[in-house]
C-alpha cells in the first residue's frame, strides 16, 4: 500500500507538515473526546469524589504510560531515518528489534505497577474517600498496558513512513466503542470508575490489534522476513538508546507532575477536583502542539536520514512560528472560558471546583504559547536521534515542578499549584529550543541518522 506512505523529503515543508499534522491532530482529539467522557460521565453521574478518584493518580498514569508511549515512538525513530534513507532492510531490522524489546517491557511494567499500585496511591497522598476508586480505575489502567505499547509501537511505524492517516482512523473508531463502552458499563452494568478504566482499555486494545491486522494484510514494506528476524547487538543497542530516554523524558516530566498532584492532593478534594477537571481542558487543548510537533519530528527524522538538513532548518521554523500562534489564541480562550468549559466534568452547584479549575486555566493561559515552542523543539531533537538531549529537557520540567511543590506550595497553597505548569514550560524552554537549534547547525550533510 504504497500510496498510503508518503516521502516528506521532496516538496513544501509547510504543505508536507500541515498535512501530516491534520489526521494526527484530529486522532488525537478523538482520543481527548473519549478521556473526556470518561471525566464527564463520571463526574455527572457518580459525583465529584468519583472524579477525583479517577484524577487522583492521574499525574503517576502519565509516569508509567508516558514511557509507554515515549519508548514505543522512540524505537520507531530508526524506522523512519531508515526509511529517508530508502534502507528498507534495515528499517525491517529495527521494527524486529523494536517489537521485541515492547514485549520486554509490556511483561515488566505491567508486573511491576500492578503489584505496586496500593503503594504508589498511598506516596501521592491519595485522601481516604477516593482511595478504593482510585485504586481500582488505576489498576485496570495498569492491566493495559500491553494494549498501550501495541498501539504506540505499529501507529508510530505508520506514521515512521509517513502514514497518519491509519491510526486516525483507529483512534475515531476507538473513541467510538469508548463511549458506548462508558455509557453501558457505568449507567448500565453500575460498575463505577472500573467501568470508565475498563473501557478505555478495551478501546485501546481494539485501536492496536486493528493496526496489526491491516499492516499484516496491506503494508507488505512492513512485514519482517526470515532475515529481518535476526538479533543484531549494534541495532538492539541503538534501538533502545533512541526509544528509553524519550519514555524517560515523558517520565522525569511525569515526577515533577506527580509531586505537585501530592502537594495539590493534600489541599483537599475540592482542589483535587479542581485540578482534575482543569487537567482534561488543558488536555484538550493540547492537541495540536501534539500533533504538530511529531509531525515535525517525523518530517526531521525523515529529511536527516536523506541528508537535507535544509529542509530540517526550513521544518523546524514552521514549526516554532504555528506552534506559537496557536498557543497564543489558545491561551485567550483558556483565560476567557475557563470555568464555563469546566462545566463539562463538574456539576454547576459545585461553584468551588468551578472557581479553582477556571482560575488554573486562566493563569496557564498567559504561557500556553512556551508549551508550543517546548514541543516542537524537544519533538525535532528526538527525531534527530538526540533523545537524550530532550531528557535533560524533561529532568528541567520536573525540578521547576519539584521546587514550586515543595518551597512555595506550603506558602501559597493552591495559587502555587496554578502557576506550576508555567514554570516548568519557560524553564525547559530555556534549555531546549537553543539546543535544537545547535544540533540542527551541526547536522552533518548527508548520511543515515538511524546508524550514527
Amino acid at each position: 500500500m504504497l500510496h498510503m506512505m508518503k516521502s516528506m523529503t521532496e516538496g513544501s515543508p509547510l504543505r508536507l507538515i500541515l498535512q501530516f499534522s491534520l489526521p494526527l491532530l484530529a486522532g488525537n482529539l478523538f482520543q481527548q473526546t473519549y478521556n473526556m467522557v470518561d471525566a464527564a460521565i463520571v463526574g455527572q453521574t457518580l459525583g465529584a469524589l468519583a472524579l477525583a478518584g479517577v484524577g487522583a493518580s492521574s499525574s503517576v498514569q502519565f509516569l508509567v504510560m508516558g514511557f509507554c508511549i515515549g519508548t514505543a515512538i522512540g524505537f520507531t525513530i530508526p524506522v523512519a531515518q531508515c526509511f529517508g534513507a530508502e534502507d528498507y532492510r534495515g528499517m525491517r531490522s529495527y521494527i524486529f528489534h523494536a517489537g521485541v524489546w515492547c514485549l520486554a517491557f509490556a511483561t515488566v511494567l505491567t508486573t511491576l505497577t500492578a503489584l505496586l499500585c496500593p503503594q504508589i496511591l498511598r506516596l501521592l497522598q491519595t485522601p481516604g474517600d477516593i482511595f478504593g476508586d482510585a485504586y481500582r480505575y488505576l489498576l485496570i489502567i495498569f492491566l493495559g498496558i500491553p494494549f498501550t505499547l501495541l498501539y504506540n509501537l505499529l501507529s508510530g511505524m505508520l506514521r515512521a513512513v509517513g502514514d497518519s492517516r491509519t491510526p486516525f482512523f483507529f483512534l475515531a473508531l476507538s473513541a467510538i466503542l469508548n463511549i458506548g463502552l462508558d455509557v453501558f458499563c457505568i449507567m448500565v452494568l453500575h460498575w463505577g470508575v472500573a467501568g470508565a478504566a475498563f473501557a478505555t482499555v478495551v478501546s485501546q486494545a481494539i485501536s492496536g490489534i486493528l493496526c496489526l491486522v491491516l499492516i499484516h494484510r496491506r503494508f507488505d514494506i512492513l512485514h519482517l522476513r526470515r532475515e529481518d528476524r535476526v538479533w543484531d547487538g549494534h541495532r538492539a543497542a541503538n534501538t533502545l538508546r533512541m526509544g528509553v530516554p524519550m519514555g524517560l523524558q515523558y517520565s522525569i516530566t511525569a515526577i515533577g507532575s506527580m509531586v505537585m498532584q501530592s502537594a495539590n492532593n493534600g489541599l483537599g478534594t475540592v482542589y483535587v477536583s479542581a485540578f482534575t477537571a482543569g487537567m482534561k481542558i488543558k488536555q484538550l487543548t493540547m492537541c495540536p502542539f501534539d500533533a504538530l510537533a511529531t509531525a515535525v519530528s517525523t518530517f526531521a527524522g525523515q529529511n536527516y536520514g536523506a541528508g537535507r538538513t535544509d529542509r530540517i532548518r526550513k521544518g523546524l521554523g514552521i514549526g516554532l512560528a504555528i506552534a506559537a500562534l496557536y498557543g497564543l489564541f489558545a491561551g485567550v480562550v483558556m483565560g476567557v472560558f475557563g470555568r464555563t468549559m469546566s462545566m463539562l466534568f463538574v456539576p454547576a452547584s459545585e461553584s468551588a471546583v468551578l472557581d479553582a479549575s477556571g482560575l488554573y486555566l486562566r493563569r496557564l493561559g498567559y504561557f500556553y504559547w512556551t508549551l508550543g515552542l517546548l514541543g516542537v523543539a524537544r519533538m525535532c531533537t528526538q527525531g534527530l536521534g538526540c533523545s537524550g538531549r530532550a531528557m535533560v529537557s524533561g529532568a528541567v520540567e520536573m525540578v521547576a515542578r519539584i521546587l514550586v511543590s515543595v518551597l512555595l506550595v506550603p506558602v501559597f497553597a493552591y495559587d502555587a499549584i496554578t502557576f506550576g505548569d508555567q514554570s516548568a514550560w519557560v524553564s525547559a524552554c530555556l534549555y531546549i529550543v537553543p539546543m535544537c537549534f545547535a544540533v540542527v547547525r551541526r547536522l552533518p550533510g548527508k548520511g543515515s541518522g538511524a546508524e550514527r
